[in-house]
């Protein structure tokens, strides 16, 4: 027994060190500050990559600049710069010495030499290859350039610089501003251009992530006799600003506005296009701003200037910030105004903090509530089952639809000068719907729709923009293009889809814009309220354009008939007056007894010459134009076209 016991004793041993060599972790509790969400998740606020970035960084800080000059009612002036800045620019910026590589095989974009041996030799067959056909008279390829060893690649790294004449900020706020996620002044309920609320500040986090410098402002208010300069960055993990220099600089110019300052990881070359396609499509909806655009690099021949000149002095009205719709709020915000509201009571409570519940409408939904309820019951006193009583009736309840007049759409006059002043197209329509609601926030749809024009594809070309903004990416899911695609016969209206070059040009603004997907970049297709109002936005102007077009093809007809009729006036007046002429000689040799005075007397004139060739073919072409006007009044009148000043 002992022995037996003495031989298994090591392998349990074994056994028992190997349950017990592995001890759980304890779980630990953790928290991400919003910051570090963002930096994590960042591709939800459009910083997917470097290019996006760049691109996302500088609508932000044009939207921003807006913002702050339309608060002032000041027709905006904004200036945007991206300047390319070089590896070793950027290295002697943060204090970094270039240094020559050592070991070559160390990095992604070495090439051995067998590798090089290998494309030297394809790059000489090729060359030998265009070689003989050159000499047979072939037609002979460029010799793409050599793309050498394929590797990721040195960053690229650009300054984005903003100016604007806004309103400023308040020398202490900046900090918090720019430096704390999650903190602004546009978080009320009203028409904002923003689509998370970051602005600037996600900017910051990408800067903080790819360059590690900070971001510089300089801003100013009006009257204020000095310059704000604040240079901070952002503690990620805290949600907290990490200001470098915050100071007052004298202010002899007495400017206002601001100007920001941030150097992030880019690519330029990808997104060249997107970021001047924004820009030029901010200009049509925005014919009041004045932009300019620069893009600054060491290479002359890569520099880009570009201005969009102010078109018009008419600015939209600035956007209100309204209560919320009953039949919109859930159960969170009814908890949230109710421990924000100043009234005591119920009554008052239901009668200011929500629209379109006056007192006596107020009195029959509190009636409604149950015995519980009193219009003279304190409201901080609502227990969760009341609150979520109130909740039920206001999704069961009838209550009139919001107004729109806390929204400030761009305004038919400034779209149809925004699509004037950069397509120059040979025909536009615009229209401007009404307010209409969906799901108790009001919402206004406005088109235009244009034919022909400089930089103009054939086919659809659409342009949206939700709350004033353009909206460049995933077009294709979009209702606005689902709508011009599929649900407008364009050949009802004269127009060719195909072979014309038209552009469609939606803007949609509301309190709330039911954006898609996590990057908010188009609106979705399945709120039959806004697709059936972006639907007849659209025919409105293709009616209007219809008009137009038949118009124009009724002028065109008409000078093709002219054209046609008077190209056989001068035989026809040659043949006529060959004939008076026989007639007249007819005439004299012998004389008729029943002879008509008026023949007689056309023959006496042609005879003397006071009728010739000429005067018949100026008499012929004088009875065309009337005969073609004739047709072509009672062509419109049976056509229904006519049209009387």
């Amino acid at each position: 027994m002992d022995e037996r016991d003495s031989s298994e004793s090591p392998i349990q041993g074994k056994k028992s060190k190997s349950k017990t060599a592995r001890k759980p972790k304890e779980t630990v509790l953790k928290q991400k500050s919003p910051a570090e969400f963002f930096a994590e998740n960042k591709n939800i606020a459009g910083f997917d990559n470097p290019g996006k970035s760049l691109y996302t960084t500088v609508r932000e800080l044009v939207e921003n600049a807006l913002d702050s000059a339309e608060s002032i009612s000041k027709l905006p002036v904004v200036e945007v710069t991206i300047e390319e800045i070089k590896k070793s620019k950027f290295n002697s910026m943060i204090g970094l010495v270039d240094r020559e590589r050592v070991d070559a095989a160390l990095y992604d974009d070495y090439e051995n030499e067998k590798a090089r041996e290998k494309r030297l030799a394809k790059e000489a067959r090729t060359q030998e290859i265009q070689a003989k056909n050159a000499t047979l008279g072939k037609k002979v390829k460029e010799t793409p350039a050599s793309k050498g060893i394929k590797g990721r690649g040195e960053a690229s790294f650009y300054r984005v610089t903003c100016k604007d004449n806004g309103k400023g900020m308040p020398h202490d706020d900046i900090p918090n501003m720019f430096g704390r996620v999650l903190s602004g002044t546009k978080y009320g309920l009203k028409q904002t251009r923003g689509k998370f609320g970051l602005g600037a500040k996600m900017a910051l986090i990408w800067s903080k992530m790819s360059t590690g410098l900070p971001i510089e402002i300089s801003s100013s208010m009006k009257n204020q006799t000095y310059i704000t300069f604040c240079r901070l960055d952002i503690d990620i993990h805290k949600n907290i600003p990490h200001v470098h220099l915050h100071e007052k600089r004298e202010n002899k110019e007495f400017w206002h506005g601001a100007e920001i300052q941030v150097v992030i990881e880019g690519n330029w070359t990808t997104y060249r296009s997107k970021i001047l396609h924004y820009m030029r499509q901010m200009a049509v909806i925005t014919p009041y701003a004045q932009f300019q655009f620069k893009f600054v690099s060491d290479a002359p021949d890569k520099n880009v200037t570009i201005r969009f000149a102010r078109r018009t002095d008419v600015m939209p009205p600035i956007p209100l910030e309204t209560k919320h719709h009953p039949s919109s709020v859930d159960l969170l915000l009814i908890k949230r105004l109710i421990t924000e509201t100043s009234k005591q009571n119920l009554l008052q409570f239901l009668q200011h903090e929500f629209v379109n519940i006056s007192k006596p409408h107020a009195e029959r939904l509190i009636g409604e509530m149950g015995p519980d309820f009193s219009s003279k019951m304190a409201v901080k006193s609502l227990t969760s089952q009341q609150v979520v009583r109130i909740h039920q009736l206001f999704r069961q309840a009838k209550f009139d639809d919001p107004s729109g007049h806390c929204l400030s759409p761009a305004g038919e006059y400034n779209l149809r000068l925004g699509i004037i002043k950069e397509l120059n197209p040979d025909m536009v329509a615009t229209y401007s719907g009404s307010a209409q609601v969906f799901e108790g926030h009001p919402f206004i749809v406005e088109a235009g729709v244009s034919i022909g024009g400089k930089d103009v594809k054939q086919g659809l070309n659409i342009f949206r923009f939700a709350n004033r903004i353009p909206l460049l990416f995933e077009q294709g899911a979009d209702v606005v293009t689902r709508t011009a695609l599929k649900r407008i016969n364009w050949s009802n209206y004269k127009i060719n889809q195909i072979q014309d070059k038209i552009g469609v040009f939606v803007s949609i603004v509301s309190t709330k814009i039911p954006f898609k997907g996590t990057g908010k970049e188009y609106i979705g297709d399945d709120i039959t309220e806004i697709a059936s109002a972006v639907k007849y936005a659209i025919q409105q102007c293709c009616i209007q354009l219809k008009s137009k077009i038949v118009k124009r093809i009724q002028a065109r007809e008409q000078q093709e008939r002219k054209r046609n009729l008077s190209r056989y006036i001068p035989d026809a007046a040659g043949a006529v007056y060959n004939v008076l002429k026989d007639m007249t000689q007819l005439h004299a040799s012998k004389k008729s007894r029943n002879g008509n005075d008026d023949d007689a007397e056309l023959l006496r004139k042609v005879s003397e010459k006071l009728i010739t060739k000429e005067t018949l073919i100026e008499k012929l072409a004088k009875h065309v134009e009337q005969v073609d006007y004739e047709m072509a009044l009672e062509y419109a009148t049976h056509s229904g076209s006519l049209t009387v000043d």
